[in-house]
């Protein structure tokens, strides 16, 4: 049986009455951030960015899985209120955030990708710091009830593993993606990324109604 905030996830998941019109002129922002970046041809941010929304989707795909095959609760859901849930993790909100993400941590990085910061490489480095905020800013979420676990190796007890597999992967792809000597590079490795999470919406979403 599914949990309660799994419930109240399910309830409103793609409901079309949530809908707030605060969504367009946040999108409008997101929109503009590219755009000033694409206006600068600074291809590796845009792609740094477009690289970590991707590895959320990817995310957000696997964690309503789990939810499917388990009846009992995703990993994380988002049930509080919300203009729209796209699925049950991942509510438009999410989604604008998770969208300029990669660009604000991108615009952080050295120039110089071989210079240390405290002995560490300073990939690594920012990877970590900006992993280690984003899970505090998780707590807080869930302490207010917007971002629920319910299983116990996904909390405040389990910190490095929110920070892992929540964060770092998507930072450490967007780095590598942000590093890639030519443009084609980045833009097949994008495009696969985006390709695969669109046949797995289509396949888990569309076809199957697992998500």
């Amino acid at each position: 049986m599914p949990s309660d905030s799994a419930q109240r996830a399910l309830s409103i998941l793609r409901d079309g009455s949530q809908f707030q019109w605060t969504v367009i002129p946040i999108l409008l922002l997101v929109l503009y951030v590219y755009a000033n970046e694409i206006e600068r041809k600074n291809w590796n941010v845009v792609f740094a960015g477009l690289a970590l929304f991707g590895m959320d989707m990817f995310n957000e795909i696997w964690n309503a899985l789990v939810l499917h095959f388990t009846q009992y609760a995703p990993v994380w859901g988002a049930p509080a209120d919300t203009a729209f849930l796209i699925l049950v993790g991942l509510n438009i909100e999410i989604s604008f955030n998770f969208a300029i993400m990669g660009i604000v941590v991108a615009k952080t990085l050295p120039a110089d990708p071989a210079l240390r910061i405290l002995g560490v490489p300073n990939r690594w480095f920012v990877a970590v710091a900006a992993s280690a905020f984003a899970v505090a800013i998780e707590f807080l979420l869930n302490a207010v009830g917007a971002l629920t676990w319910d299983y116990w190796w996904w909390n405040l007890r389990m910190p490095w593993l929110i920070l892992v597999f929540g964060y770092l992967t998507f930072f450490v792809v967007a780095f590598w993606v942000h590093d890639m000597p030519t443009l084609r590079q980045k833009a097949r490795t994008v495009g696969a990324l985006y390709a695969f999470d669109a046949a797995c919406l289509l396949l888990f979403g569309v076809w199957l109604r697992w998500i």
